[in-house]
């Protein structure tokens, strides 16, 4: 199936990457429907033409696909299973597609009852936070039907550019789990490093220069060092947010009987953040538990 130009497209979540990916979808030249809880977080997105929904409901009985990006499993299960949900008020025909990083079962039992009632469904997580958003350069990791995959794909590519079908419903999720874990690490590496640096008394941004296009080269490392070394510590992606995504990882883990010790003490090194007030800051705050002494720069 090929999408009709005047296709209405349905965007629930204008968060911090959901505005971004919403705003890809209207230069595309789609009429795009808006909704989220809070309604001043879509009023840009309004403003640039965006048509604004009251409800869950009413978006979903007025567009043929519907994308979601919202906080946690919870949200993702009202969003799309409750009464004024999108499975009961989207037409059949519908595209629905969860961009949430969520539990990959729950995934399953969307895609399980959008079938019942012809809709297809596909489980898109995506990485590459709010820069990757913003620049329509995301990594799309996609479960589902090959053939719904297919039909979605043209929006897909407004939003990302590296966009990969890894097979039916949950895969997108546990491709994304495999993601998180290992960004995981990497945080804990970069922020470790930063702070071994600064107890050193070394300038971190020639650290940065150096390392950064060796063997410790990573997206991490290139967007998020240097914010820390400016005080930087707003959310690209929250803090909160990547907890929630460890805490799938590990427990999705142990139901496939593979223990995670790297993963679990990072989780712990953010929960500890979170305990100290860090919940809404982004993951690169987690240098503030190594140290809160400011970073070492050159003397000019």
């Amino acid at each position: 199936m090929i999408l009709a130009e005047d296709t209405n497209i349905g965007f629930i979540g204008t968060g911090v990457m959901g505005k971004s990916m919403a705003r890809h979808l209207m230069k595309g030249n789609y009429p795009v429907h808006v909704y989220s809880r809070t309604k001043k977080k879509a009023e840009e997105l309004i403003a640039e033409g965006a048509i604004w929904e009251e409800s869950v409901a009413a978006l979903a009985s007025r567009c043929q696909v519907v994308f979601t990006i919202v906080g946690f499993p919870p949200d993702v299960e009202e969003v799309y299973l409750g009464e004024q949900g999108i499975l009961k008020n989207i037409s059949s025909g519908g595209y629905v597609v969860d961009m949430t990083t969520s539990k990959p079962e729950l995934a399953v039992t969307i895609a399980d009852q959008a079938g019942e009632t012809g809709v297809f469904s596909l489980d898109a997580p995506v990485s590459g936070g709010d820069v990757g958003a913003r620049e329509g350069k995301l990594s799309i990791m996609v479960g589902g039907e090959k053939e719904a995959f297919d039909t979605v794909l043209p929006l897909f590519e407004l939003m990302g550019t590296n966009i990969v079908y890894q097979g039916s419903a949950g895969s997108g999720q546990h491709t994304k789990m495999c993601n998180q874990i290992i960004v995981a690490g990497n945080m804990l590496g970069i922020t470790e490093a930063l702070a071994y640096a600064t107890k050193a008394g070394l300038d971190a941004t020639s650290v940065h220069e150096n390392i950064a296009s060796g063997a410790a080269r990573s997206w991490a490392l290139t967007n998020l060092w240097p914010r820390v070394i400016n005080g930087d510590f707003d959310p690209g992606f929250y803090v909160k947010h990547f907890i929630k995504d460890m805490t799938i990882a590990s427990e999705t883990a142990k139901t496939l009987d593979l223990e995670t010790p790297g993963l679990d003490l990072v989780k712990s090194l953010y929960e500890k953040l979170a305990e100290q007030g860090g919940g809404d800051d982004g993951t690169q705050a987690l240098f503030k538990i190594y140290t809160s002494e400011g970073i070492s720069k050159k003397s000019s």
